[in-house]
């Protein structure tokens, strides 16, 4: 089974399982709208409201939410994606209903009404299947826009064509990319020609389109499922953030469980908090993280630490979870820039601060981090901007940033000649990557045994060699390339 068949059908079903409680809760809910205007004021209202909020908003939203009910129930993966596709394919659904009833003939509610059809009867004899064809236009509009919002569900750790899109936006592989884009298209267009063929059953009254329509929905919806049959392994999910270490590390470390004889999935393109709250939770059994981040941004600890101290901080701070140990190199933040201007540290940096622009990563400017260096150097920019990783060093070459949020473990350092500013006042703290299990897993002797070997055996020239096979331009490998390839180099040591 490929990548792209196993994210189609997780795509396939968390959209299929959005649209059916989406209806389950639009179509009574829209006819009964259709009596009580006030009701369709407030619940067109609510649904258009909803759907002015961002997806990733929203979705995002559903994690806190869930982590506050508790009671094991998964705060992350399908559960929140689920809900958030469901309030997302509401208004199309209810705006039809309220619309294809509205239209009705005047004259043929009189009749009904007429001949002594009760509410009841009038609603599944009369208004339900003149209404239809309109109803079916609004859940064919619905279908499109949950499928191609299905693929921001990775940023929550649902499986999906989103995986390929967001980690080929990280690493520039476009080919990636474009696949991921064509598969989500493809299945929307698919989808909708099927439902339209049920639409012009229903708005005809041929009964041919109308089945063939719903036959091929139903196939669908089986193949979906059949990749998704279990093998009786026990499946492990490995998680990961949303740049190219981590993409490599995540698959070194789910190679070496598969090799354990585990069935492992991935979640990938997490922010810090959500990795690290979804391994507490169990929603992720392993993935690497860094001592730094933990130290400054979960445990709120304002000042660094000696490295063995921060370590045992962890160590205590994580359980039931466990820190099994560092890999072995460390990957820093750290301020970067073109070399030639003169400028050895963050010292010298914050003398001509104000008439340069800096570029950071997603989170920087919004860690403790970055605010403890802006206090103890004084730091102010003429401008500030957010950029993914990897576009992060694209306005730095192309001259729109002057100044970047580097990763010291990052290939591209030396690749593009730059120069990292000296920590002086040692405003950041260290940054060692550690790997990280979950309570669970933290019990299984044999999960323990696969990912142990790991610790301590990466030295940091050979991660920047691996994350630059990946973020280079030409010769570009893909991270499992990567992962083999530093998985090879581990085995010759």
């Amino acid at each position: 089974m490929t990548e792209i068949a196993s994210l189609a059908a997780h795509h396939i079903l968390l959209s299929a399982a959005a649209l059916g409680l989406a209806l389950l809760i639009a179509l009574p809910l829209g006819f009964a709208a259709v009596r009580r205007p006030r009701l369709a004021g407030v619940v067109l209202g609510a649904a258009g409201a909803i759907q002015t909020i961002p997806g990733l908003a929203l979705l995002a939203l559903f994690y806190p939410l869930l982590l506050m009910v508790g009671h094991g129930v998964p705060a992350l993966g399908f559960l929140p994606a689920w809900m958030a596709l469901t309030l997302y394919a509401l208004l199309p659904i209810l705006r039809n209903v309220v619309a294809g009833v509205r239209g009705l003939d005047p004259a043929v509610m009189e009749a009904a009404d007429g001949i002594g059809m009760t509410g009841a009867q009038r609603l599944r004899l009369v208004e339900a299947p003149l209404a239809a064809p309109v109803v079916m236009a609004g859940i064919r509009t619905a279908t499109v826009w949950t499928i191609g919002a299905a693929t921001l569900a990775t940023t929550v750790g649902a499986a999906s064509l989103g995986n390929l899109i967001f980690a080929g936006l990280q690493t520039e592989d476009w080919a990636q990319v474009l696949k991921g884009c064509f598969a989500s298209a493809t299945l929307a267009l698919v989808a909708d020609g099927l439902l339209a063929l049920v639409e012009r059953g229903l708005a005809r009254r041929e009964r041919w389109s109308l089945w063939l329509g719903a036959a091929g929905v139903a196939i669908g919806l089986l193949a979906a499922c059949a990749p998704l049959v279990g093998s009786g392994q026990k499946t492990v999910v490995v998680g990961a953030k949303n740049f190219s270490e981590q993409y490599i590390l995540a698959r070194l470390i789910g190679d070496r469980l598969e090799q354990a004889g585990y069935a492992v999935s991935y979640r990938e393109g997490l922010g810090s908090a959500v990795a690290l709250r979804a391994l507490k939770q169990g929603d992720i059994d392993v993935y690497v993280d860094y001592s730094g981040t933990i130290w400054a941004d979960s445990m709120h600890r304002d000042q660094p630490a000696p490295r063995a101290e921060t370590l045992a901080g962890i160590f205590d701070f994580l359980k039931p979870a466990a820190l099994v140990g560092p890999l072995g190199f460390e990957n820093a933040y750290a301020l970067a820039m073109k070399k030639g201007r003169g400028i050895g540290d963050l010292r010298g940096l914050a003398a001509v601060a104000p008439s340069l622009r800096l570029g950071a990563d997603l989170e920087f400017l919004s860690r403790p981090e970055w605010r403890a260096v802006q206090s103890t150097y004084g730091l102010r920019f003429a401008e500030q901007r957010a950029y993914s990783p990897t576009f992060m060093y694209r306005a730095l070459e192309s001259g729109q940033a002057d100044v970047i949020s580097a990763f010291s473990s990052d290939g591209r350092i030396a690749a593009d000649d730059l120069a990292v500013l000296a920590d002086p006042k040692h405003a950041l703290p260290g940054y060692d990557a550690i790997l990280l299990v979950s309570p669970d897993q933290a019990q299984d002797a044999r999960f323990l045994a696969a990912v142990k070997p790991l610790v301590g055996a990466i030295p940091v020239a050979v991660m920047r060699q691996a994350n630059y096979m990946v973020d280079r331009d030409s010769g570009k490998a893909s991270p499992d390339q990567a992962a083999r390839w530093l998985a090879a180099h581990l085995e010759r040591k």
